[in-house]
C-alpha cells in the first residue's frame, strides 16, 4: 500500500512571504563601508578553541590587560 500524499502547505504567515524579485543585492554596502563594520572572522582553527563569541571576548580582553600589566611594570623598572 502507497502511503496518501499531503499536499504541500505554506507554514509561513502572508506578512514574511518575501518577492526576492524586488530584491537589491548590496543595498546597504556603502553604509556599511562609511560607518565601520564590528563582524570579525576568525580562522577555522582558532573558532575551534572558543564555544561561543563571549569567551572570544573574555580571552581578549584578559590579554589586554595582561599587556597594561606589563606595560606598567616595564615602565616602573
Amino acid at each position: 500500500m502507497k502511503p496518501k500524499t499531503e499536499k504541500a502547505s505554506d507554514e509561513l504567515r502572508p506578512e514574511y512571504d518575501f518577492d526576492y524579485s524586488k530584491a537589491v543585492r548590496g543595498k546597504y554596502y556603502k553604509q556599511l563601508i562609511k560607518e565601520g563594520s564590528n563582524v570579525i572572522v576568525l580562522d577555522p582553527d582558532l573558532a575551534k578553541s572558543f564555544s561561543d563569541s563571549a569567551a572570544v571576548n573574555e580571552a581578549l580582553r584578559s590579554l589586554l590587560n595582561l599587556t597594561r600589566l606589563t606595560q606598567r611594570l616595564a615602565k616602573i623598572n
